[in-house]
């Protein structure tokens, strides 16, 4: 929400920041510049009466299965980027200049932000509330609000919005990370009757599939709220740096070959690459890719033959994993485990499913994605199929890469941030919008609280109904207020937040 003084009436339909199921959070530690922001929100400060911000999810239909809010974001929260002195006269000058060029008109509000760096020492006079990190919150549902706290400055919430909107991001990845683990969840409990293994089924591959370093850091962040296999590390980092866990860090791998570490031996070398490898390594779990040339000739010559000597002295602690990577991963993945169940021992578990030595398990990390997921395709095939042929899923593990962190959009879990209340002349006015063409893009209205049913069910509360006492209490937190972060979280308590609830475990087990 923001107030303002009385401006110019140009009607409440120009204030458009952009609903917004997010909360602040992002990567980067130094402030960010006047500059970087929309040009839109440059010619907008003219023409805006004072306004306030409410951010929601629209209403908007359900894709994927994927409730948007749900396993909320786990980066350096956004509002980081806001706090401290983020105004400077040198910056002023820069935006100033810059946009006059960009432009061709004087379009930049240097006496607002002249006003901030005079008035408040360059720190931004706005309020942000947000539900706490890692909460699971359903698609509709406000998860975060701005306000401005001066008057004067009552275009600076619209100001912000593209730096805060992109928490989308890690909230999207965290989002469909949680969804696979459910899902998994499922199948594990169905053929093992444990969870046990859980926090590594999913292993993070999209280090090299992301646009950016920073991006890598946010999105391995995000899956690290679900699980703890990663290969992306660029995400340690920056938990380390931004919240810190009791564990000395929140993921872990193993040692793996790739292609050009089996291929560098040559084709009729294969051979000697595996065992060169599971030899460096034979004290700890390792992970071979084996379909370099031939992985049905791998499994059942090379692993189940030649090396199978060197694979039994393996200790459970230190299990071989072979990793298919081409082909039709369900056909594929079936026919591995048919070959390896032939050439090493299996057993059967309480479920009654079969079970490979404790020293040979498989990851398949070719073609992993929540879409696959949802649709019933590739992993739920994968899992189903197994069940469907008696194997427990407790003999392999996925891996995700592109799709985990980079085959995602805004509009996936339709992430947006509107203006929702303004304040012009001293009267209050509900502010929202409602297209003709697509009533799924209708805003919320009004000041906006977050609440909890009797029942458990998340309500978001418009036009200030969430002030009666009878909702009970606001379920958003001012973390951030007249530039100063007031509210932080461990990454041990967005965790927590974002853990699978007993009632979902119960319904994946029916």
């Amino acid at each position: 929400m923001s107030r303002n003084r009385p401006r110019r009436r140009s009607g409440a339909a120009n204030q458009r920041p952009r609903a917004h199921p997010p909360r602040p959070r992002s990567r980067v530690s130094s402030p960010p510049p006047l500059s970087r922001s929309p040009l839109s929100k440059h010619r907008r400060w003219r023409r805006s009466p004072v306004l306030s911000v409410r951010a929601t999810a629209p209403r908007r239909a359900r894709r994927h299965g994927v409730r948007c809010g749900g396993g909320r974001v786990q980066h350096p929260p956004r509002h980081r980027l806001l706090q401290g002195k983020v105004v400077t006269k040198e910056k002023i000058k820069e935006a100033k200049e810059v946009y006059r060029e960009h432009f061709q008109d004087d379009v930049f509000n240097e006496k607002g932000w002249n006003y901030i760096l005079e008035k408040y020492d360059g720190h931004l006079p706005i309020e942000i509330k947000a539900v706490p990190e890692g909460s699971v919150i359903p698609r509709g549902n406000v998860l975060f609000t701005v306000e401005n706290t001066d008057p004067e400055c009552y275009w600076l919430t619209n100001w912000i919005e593209t730096i805060l909107v992109q928490s989308w991001y890690p909230i999207t990845v965290a989002t469909n990370s949680r969804e696979q683990k459910k899902i998994l969840a499922k199948y594990l409990l169905e053929t093992s009757g444990s969870l046990e293994g859980l926090e590594y089924k999913l292993h993070d591959f999209g280090y090299r599939g992301v646009s950016s370093q920073e991006t890598a850091g946010i999105g391995a962040s995000a899956h690290l709220v679900n699980f703890k296999g990663t290969d992306t590390v660029a995400g340690i980092a920056l938990i380390k740096k931004y919240y810190g866990t009791k564990d000395p860090v929140p993921g872990y791998s193993v040692p793996a070959a790739e292609h050009s570490t089996i291929t560098a031996w040559g084709k009729d070398h294969e051979k000697d690459a595996f065992e060169h490898i599971v030899t460096q390594f034979s004290s700890v779990p390792v992970s071979v890719v084996s379909d370099s040339y031939d992985i049905y000739n791998a499994c059942e010559k090379i692993w189940g033959d030649d090396l199978r000597h060197i694979i039994e002295a393996r200790s459970p602690e230190a299990p071989l994993i072979i990793r298919p990577d081409s082909g039709n991963p369900l056909d594929t993945v079936l026919k591995v485990l048919e070959i390896l169940g032939k050439k090493f021992p299996i057993t059967e578990n309480s479920k009654g499913y079969k079970l490979l030595p404790p020293y040979l398990r498989v990851i398949q990390g070719d073609g992993v994605d929540i879409n696959t997921l949802q649709e019933g395709m590739l992993v739920e095939q994968i899992v189903e199929g197994m069940k469907k042929n008696k194997w427990s899923i407790e003999n392999i593990a996925f891996g995700s890469g592109g799709a985990l962190l980079q085959k995602l959009t805004r509009d996936l879990l339709n992430c947006s941030f509107k203006c929702s209340y303004v304040v012009t002349n001293g009267l209050g006015v509900n502010v929202f919008k409602d297209p003709v063409a697509d009533p799924n893009k209708r805003s919320k209205k009004g000041r906006l609280s977050l609440h909890r049913t009797p029942a458990g069910e998340y309500v978001t509360l418009e036009e200030g109904k969430g002030d009666l006492e009878e909702y009970g209490q606001d379920l958003l937190h001012t973390v951030f207020k007249n530039g100063k972060v007031t509210k932080s979280y461990s990454f041990d308590e967005v965790r927590q937040n974002a853990r699978l609830k007993n009632s979902e475990l119960q319904t994946v087990s029916h």
